[in-house]
C-alpha cells in the first residue's frame, strides 16, 4: 500500500515542501530511502524502526521504499524521522490515509518514539501556511517557535504514540495558539549603558555616529583600554528591531538551531562575538549542507571581532563581498544558497604587537618590522569598508574616579533615532534605511557639498592617499554627522570631522 506524507526541509533561509511517500510490498526484507537523502536521512531507517517497534506496533518485514520528492532536492537532517514514521503506520494500516492530508509533520524520533526538538521549525511552519496548509505537527519543544506564524493551528507531540492517538480521534495534541507579539520587540533588557564607562568622549561621539548611519568602526588602542566594553554597550543606542527584523533575524537563528522553548522570537538586535580562531565557514558560512555562519547570525546587529589582525587573512578577506552587499552567497556544484548578512561590523585591534605603541605611560617593545607586519594582516581593501578608524587611549586613573555622570544609552539613543528618522523620510521606498547603505547614485544626490568642503576633502584624499570608496564613506560619514546635527547641507565641519575619523589609520602608520 502507497500512502504520502508531506513535510518540509529549509533550504537557505527558507522551506521546500517535500512529499514523502511510502510504499510496502512484497518481497525480500528492505527498508531504502531514495531521492537524495543525507547521511542523516538515511540514518533514520534505524531510528524509525527501534520507535515503532518500541510504541508497541510491529514492523513489517516487506519490502519497504520511501521516496522524498522531489528527487532533485538533497534532504540533510534529522526532521524526516516523524514523517517517516507516520507514512509506514498509514502504510500498515494503523491511520487512515486521509487524515493526515492537511497536516506537515516534521519531527526527530529517539528509539523510544519520544519527539525531540529539530532546527528550522519556524521557515517550515512559514512554509506550511504559505503553502495553503492549516494544520502542522511539530515537537512540543518547537511549539513556541511555530506560533509566531499566524492563520495555521500548531500541534505540539511529545511521542509517536500520542500522534497516533490524535490520528485516530482518540486523544488530543497541544494546540500552540498564535498571539500577537509585535509589541514585545526590543522590550528586554541586557543590562549594559554607557554610562557605566568613564571618559571616551571621542569614542563615544564616534560610536554614537556609527549608529545612527549604521557605519563600520574600527577601535585602536592599548588592552584594556575599555574598547569591549564601549563595543558590547552599542546594541543599547541602536533603533529597536521592528516586527519584521524580528521574524527576519529568528529565522536565521531557528536554521541554527539556536532557539530554545523560552526563547522563541529574538527581541533585541544580535550581538555576536567571535574567536579569532574562527574558521571562513564559521564567520561566512558553509559546510556540506550550507549553514549560516557568524555574519548572518548578527544580521540586523552587530559583528564585534576583537583583536582584528589574529583572524586568518582568508578569513577576514571573505568580509569584503558581504559588508558591500548585505548577504553572502554559498556556491556548491548542484546549488548555491544566499543567506542575509547586513550587520553593523565593530573591530577592536592593538596598535601593535605589544599593544603600547603610542601610549604615553608604557613603552613599546616592537620594531618597525613588527607593527609593518601586524597591521599588514588586515588588507587595504577591507579597511576600505570600514567608515570610522577611531583610536580608544587608556583611562586615567582620576577619570576612573570622578564622580560625574556619564550620558546614559537612553539619551544617547534618542538622537540616534532622530538621524534614523531622518534617513527613513529620506530613502522611503528605496529599500534601504541608513546613509551606509547608499549606492553611488544616491551619494550624488543626497551628500552634495561646497565647494570649500569639496577642496578640504580632495586636500586630504590627495595627502593620505585614499581610495575612491573611502572618499564615498568620508561623503556617507559627513551626512550622517549632518544629519544628528539637524543640517539638511553638509557643512565644512561635518567633512572634518569624518575625515577625522576616516584618516585615523594613516596617522597610525609607522
Amino acid at each position: 500500500m502507497i500512502s504520502k506524507v508531506y513535510t518540509a526541509t529549509v533550504y537557505g533561509i527558507g522551506g521546500i515542501k517535500i512529499d514523502v511517500e511510502v510504499d510496502i510490498s512484497f518481497g525480500l526484507p528492505s527498508f531504502t530511502i531514495v531521492g537524495l537523502p543525507e547521511v542523516s536521512v538515511r540514518e533514520s531507517k534505524e531510528r524509525v524502526r527501534a520507535a515503532i517497534k518500541n510504541a508497541g506496533f510491529e514492523f513489517p518485514n516487506d519490502r519497504i521504499t520511501i521516496n522524498l520528492a522531489p528527487a532533485d532536492v538533497r534532504k540533510e537532517g534529522s526532521s524526516f524521522d516523524l514523517p517517516i514514521a507516520i507514512g509506514l503506520l498509514t502504510s500498515m494500516g494503523i491511520l487512515k490515509e486521509g487524515v493526515i492530508n492537511d497536516y506537515i509533520i516534521a519531527g526527530e524520533l529517539s528509539l523510544d518514539g519520544r519527539i525531540k526538538g529539530i532546527r528550522g521549525v519556524l521557515p517550515i511552519t512559514m512554509l506550511a501556511q504559505k503553502e495553503g496548509f492549516k494544520r502542522i505537527v511539530v515537537p512540543y519543544e518547537n511549539g513556541n517557535e511555530a506560533s509566531i506564524v499566524k492563520d495555521i493551528h500548531i500541534f505540539g507531540a511529545t511521542h509517536l504514540l500520542e500522534i497516533v492517538q490524535f490520528f485516530k480521534g482518540e486523544d488530543v495534541l497541544k494546540v500552540f495558539v498564535c498571539r500577537d507579539r509585535s509589541s514585545e520587540v526590543g522590550l528586554r533588557d541586557n543590562g549594559l549603558n554607557f554610562s557605566d564607562i568613564k571618559g571616551h568622549t571621542h569614542a563615544k561621539r564616534a560610536l554614537e555616529i556609527a549608529a545612527s548611519g549604521s557605519h563600520n568602526v574600527l577601535m585602536i588602542g592599548p588592552p584594556g583600554s575599555g574598547k569591549t566594553m564601549l563595543a558590547r554597550r552599542i546594541p543599547t543606542i541602536l533603533p529597536v528591531l521592528n516586527y519584521e527584523e524580528a521574524i527576519e533575524t529568528t529565522k536565521i537563528h531557528s536554521i541554527a538551531g539556536l532557539l530554545t522553548m523560552d526563547k522563541s522570537l529574538i527581541l533585541q538586535r544580535p550581538f555576536r562575538a567571535p574567536h579569532h580562531t574562527i574558521s571562513d565557514a564559521g564567520l561566512i558560512g558553509g559546510g556540506h549542507v550550507p549553514r549560516p555562519g557568524e555574519i548572518s547570525l548578527a544580521h540586523n546587529g552587530v559583528l564585534f571581532l576583537d583583536e582584528f589582525p589574529e583572524y586568518k587573512r582568508n578569513v577576514l578577506d571573505g568580509l569584503r563581498q558581504p559588508l558591500e552587499d548585505g548577504y553572502v552567497t554559498i556556491s556548491r556544484v548542484t546549488h548555491a544558497i544566499m543567506f542575509p548578512a547586513r550587520f553593523m561590523l565593530v573591530a577592536a585591534m592593538n596598535p601593535c604587537p605589544c599593544g603600547y605603541w603610542g601610549d604615553t605611560r608604557r613603552a613599546c617593545t616592537c620594531t618597525s618590522s613588527q607593527i609593518y607586519r601586524y597591521r599588514s594582516r588586515i588588507s587595504g581593501p577591507l579597511l576600505d569598508r570600514i567608515d570610522l578608524h577611531i583610536e580608544v587611549p587608556s583611562v586615567t586613573i582620576r577619570e576612573l574616579g570622578t564622580e560625574r555622570e556619564e550620558e546614559t544609552s537612553e539619551k544617547i539613543k534618542e538622537r540616534v533615532m532622530k538621524a534614523r528618522k531622518i534617513q527613513e523620510e529620506r530613502f522611503k521606498g528605496k529599500k534601504i534605511y541608513a546613509n551606509s547603505q547608499m549606492p553611488t547614485r544616491m551619494i550624488k544626490k543626497y551628500c552634495e557639498v561646497n565647494s570649500s568642503a569639496q577642496a578640504l576633502l580632495e586636500k586630504a584624499i590627495e595627502k593620505f592617499g585614499l581610495s575612491p570608496r573611502a572618499y564615498h564613506r568620508i561623503l556617507k560619514v559627513a551626512r550622517t554627522i549632518a544629519d544628528l546635527d539637524g543640517m539638511e547641507l553638509i557643512e565644512d565641519s561635518c567633512v572634518a570631522e569624518a575625515i577625522q575619523y576616516r584618516v585615523l589609520d594613516k596617522r597610525l602608520v609607522v
